[in-house]
């Protein structure tokens, strides 16, 4: 597969755009404003100078498919990272969110081994989102249970989520017969 990931950029906004439907956003609370979808676009580019993380565009031979992204955030008294991710239906179920998983696991195991980095990987997926929950277990993460999330962060709205960590001190391929159990079978 010709995946790779792509710092977000400014024609990048076109494939926030195509990620903001109402079947893309049906977990997290549908689609935003043109102002809203618009402050997440600065957000995303300012990203890497915080020092706090990066978007990347999944790219599908040179055409976008998705997005993927780490950043930092307090989560229960402990600094970790956090992902999340979108595929376009056109390229979903063809294993792009995976390859694109693992490419973003290996980013941040490399940042993680920087001298106070955060040791945890999170995805919080709604519980309701059988193939982002399924997704989380193919990467080797392992279910802690559902919680209350916030998202977005700031706006004071709910959702219930799965907290999936993923240890970036163990093993470096999620299949690696070393790995700790999940305690999630795969489906």
């Amino acid at each position: 597969m010709d995946m790779r990931l792509e710092p977000w950029s400014e024609p990048s906004l076109s494939l926030l755009r195509q990620i903001n439907t109402p079947q893309m956003r049906h977990h997290v609370g549908g689609p935003e404003s043109e102002e809203q979808l618009l402050a997440r676009h600065r957000r995303y580019l300012a990203l890497p100078e915080s020092g706090r993380g990066c978007m990347f565009a999944v790219l599908l031979g040179g055409e976008p498919a998705g997005s993927i992204a780490y950043h930092r955030r307090d989560w229960r008294g402990e600094e970790i990272f956090e992902t999340g991710w979108n595929v376009l239906p056109a390229h979903q179920g063809r294993g792009v969110a995976a390859a694109a998983g693992a490419a973003l696991i290996a980013v941040v195991r490399e940042i993680a081994r920087r001298p106070g980095s955060p040791r945890g990987l999170h995805a919080f997926p709604s519980v309701g989102n059988a193939p982002s929950n399924a997704l989380c277990n193919r990467l080797g993460f392992t279910l802690l249970g559902a919680c209350d999330f916030e998202y977005p962060a700031g706006s004071g709205t709910l959702m219930r989520s799965n907290d999936w960590r993923l240890d970036l001190g163990g093993p470096a391929h999620p299949t690696d017969p070393a790995r700790p159990a999940s305690g999630v079978r795969e489906v």
